[in-house]
Protein backbone atom coordinates (compact mmCIF):
# COMPACT_ATOMS: atom_id res chain seq x y z
CA UNK A 1 0.00 0.00 0.00
CA UNK A 2 0.79 3.36 -0.66
CA UNK A 3 1.51 5.46 2.82
CA UNK A 4 -0.72 9.02 1.96
CA UNK A 5 0.24 10.65 4.98
CA UNK A 6 1.32 9.66 8.50
CA UNK A 7 0.47 11.64 11.71
CA UNK A 8 3.15 11.22 14.74
CA UNK A 9 2.03 12.20 18.39
CA UNK A 10 3.86 11.62 21.55
CA UNK A 11 2.26 10.82 25.10
CA UNK A 12 3.63 11.14 28.29
CA UNK A 13 1.97 10.67 31.66
CA UNK A 14 -1.02 8.78 30.44
CA UNK A 15 -4.76 9.70 30.19
CA UNK A 16 -4.96 10.52 34.25
CA UNK A 17 -2.36 13.39 33.75
CA UNK A 18 -0.38 13.49 31.04
CA UNK A 19 0.38 15.37 27.50
CA UNK A 20 0.04 14.66 23.76
CA UNK A 21 1.66 17.00 21.43
CA UNK A 22 1.95 15.98 17.59
CA UNK A 23 5.40 16.04 16.44
CA UNK A 24 4.41 19.47 14.46
CA UNK A 25 3.24 21.11 17.86
CA UNK A 26 0.23 22.10 16.23
CA UNK A 27 -2.11 20.24 18.54
CA UNK A 28 -0.61 19.65 22.45
CA UNK A 29 -3.38 18.77 25.22
CA UNK A 30 -3.26 17.66 28.43
CA UNK A 31 -4.84 14.15 28.93
CA UNK A 32 -6.98 13.98 31.98
CA UNK A 33 -9.47 11.70 33.44
CA UNK A 34 -13.16 12.76 33.22
CA UNK A 35 -14.84 13.67 36.06
CA UNK A 36 -17.60 10.91 35.75
CA UNK A 37 -14.23 8.36 35.80
CA UNK A 38 -13.57 10.63 38.80
CA UNK A 39 -10.96 12.94 37.11
CA UNK A 40 -11.12 16.84 37.45
CA UNK A 41 -12.00 17.50 33.85
CA UNK A 42 -9.70 19.56 33.64
CA UNK A 43 -8.63 18.70 30.01
CA UNK A 44 -9.00 16.57 27.39
CA UNK A 45 -9.22 12.43 27.07
CA UNK A 46 -8.90 9.81 24.15
CA UNK A 47 -12.46 9.46 23.88
CA UNK A 48 -13.10 12.95 22.85
CA UNK A 49 -10.23 13.10 21.12
CA UNK A 50 -11.31 9.66 18.95
CA UNK A 51 -14.94 11.58 18.27
CA UNK A 52 -13.11 14.32 16.76
CA UNK A 53 -11.16 12.67 14.40
CA UNK A 54 -13.74 9.93 13.58
CA UNK A 55 -16.51 12.69 12.70
CA UNK A 56 -14.19 14.71 10.98
CA UNK A 57 -12.76 11.89 8.75
CA UNK A 58 -16.31 10.76 8.15
CA UNK A 59 -17.75 14.15 6.68
CA UNK A 60 -14.96 14.52 4.47
CA UNK A 61 -15.72 10.97 2.97
CA UNK A 62 -19.61 11.82 3.05
CA UNK A 63 -18.88 14.81 0.77
CA UNK A 64 -16.75 12.98 -1.17
CA UNK A 65 -19.08 10.22 -1.80
CA UNK A 66 -21.87 12.62 -2.21
CA UNK A 67 -19.68 14.63 -5.18
CA UNK A 68 -19.18 11.49 -6.41
CA UNK A 69 -23.01 11.05 -6.63
CA UNK A 70 -23.64 14.51 -8.18
CA UNK A 71 -25.54 15.13 -4.23
CA UNK A 72 -24.87 18.37 -2.29
CA UNK A 73 -23.28 17.53 1.03
CA UNK A 74 -23.00 20.52 1.88
CA UNK A 75 -23.64 22.31 5.44
CA UNK A 76 -23.21 18.95 6.88
CA UNK A 77 -22.39 18.64 10.65
CA UNK A 78 -22.27 15.56 12.48
CA UNK A 79 -22.49 14.88 16.32
CA UNK A 80 -19.93 12.38 17.26
CA UNK A 81 -20.40 10.28 20.64
CA UNK A 82 -17.54 8.04 21.81
CA UNK A 83 -18.72 5.87 24.74
CA UNK A 84 -16.37 3.79 27.25
CA UNK A 85 -18.34 0.67 28.40
CA UNK A 86 -17.31 -1.62 30.99
CA UNK A 87 -17.87 -5.10 30.20
CA UNK A 88 -18.93 -8.08 32.11
CA UNK A 89 -14.98 -9.51 31.84
CA UNK A 90 -14.14 -5.57 33.65
CA UNK A 91 -12.36 -4.94 30.53
CA UNK A 92 -13.17 -1.88 28.72
CA UNK A 93 -14.74 -1.17 25.18
CA UNK A 94 -15.79 1.86 23.15
CA UNK A 95 -18.82 2.30 21.20
CA UNK A 96 -19.30 5.46 18.89
CA UNK A 97 -22.73 7.22 17.94
CA UNK A 98 -22.57 9.30 14.23
CA UNK A 99 -26.11 11.56 14.32
CA UNK A 100 -25.60 13.12 10.63
CA UNK A 101 -27.25 16.64 9.44
CA UNK A 102 -27.43 17.25 5.78
CA UNK A 103 -29.90 19.76 5.78
CA UNK A 104 -28.89 19.78 1.86
CA UNK A 105 -30.30 16.43 1.71
CA UNK A 106 -34.03 15.94 2.01
CA UNK A 107 -34.67 13.05 1.12
CA UNK A 108 -34.51 10.08 3.43
CA UNK A 109 -33.77 7.21 1.74
CA UNK A 110 -31.30 9.33 -0.11
CA UNK A 111 -29.69 10.28 2.99
CA UNK A 112 -29.39 7.26 4.66
CA UNK A 113 -27.85 5.86 1.01
CA UNK A 114 -25.28 8.32 1.16
CA UNK A 115 -24.42 7.48 4.79
CA UNK A 116 -24.15 4.01 4.80
CA UNK A 117 -21.46 4.26 1.29
CA UNK A 118 -19.65 6.90 3.49
CA UNK A 119 -19.72 4.28 6.43
CA UNK A 120 -18.00 1.82 3.75
CA UNK A 121 -15.30 4.22 2.89
CA UNK A 122 -14.39 5.99 5.96
CA UNK A 123 -10.70 5.07 6.88
CA UNK A 124 -11.88 5.09 11.06
CA UNK A 125 -15.41 3.35 9.89
CA UNK A 126 -13.18 0.40 8.29
CA UNK A 127 -10.62 0.47 11.81
CA UNK A 128 -13.32 -0.30 13.61
CA UNK A 129 -15.84 -2.32 11.87
CA UNK A 130 -16.91 -5.66 13.20
CA UNK A 131 -14.82 -4.75 16.53
CA UNK A 132 -17.19 -1.84 18.18
CA UNK A 133 -20.22 -0.90 17.90
CA UNK A 134 -21.17 2.26 15.53
CA UNK A 135 -24.79 3.52 15.24
CA UNK A 136 -25.51 5.96 12.26
CA UNK A 137 -28.38 8.26 12.47
CA UNK A 138 -29.01 10.21 9.12
CA UNK A 139 -31.33 13.54 9.61
CA UNK A 140 -32.77 12.50 12.25
CA UNK A 141 -33.36 8.97 11.22
CA UNK A 142 -31.43 5.96 12.99
CA UNK A 143 -29.98 3.36 10.53
CA UNK A 144 -30.61 -0.60 11.53
CA UNK A 145 -27.25 -2.23 11.85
Amino acid sequence: MKVLYTAEARVAGARAGGRGVTNDGRLDVRLRLPKEMGGQGDGTNPEQLFAVGFAACFETVLEMVGKRRRLDASGTEIDSRVSLLRRENGRTRLAVVLDIRMPSIGDAAQAAELVREAHEWCPYADAVRGNINVSLIANGVPLPD
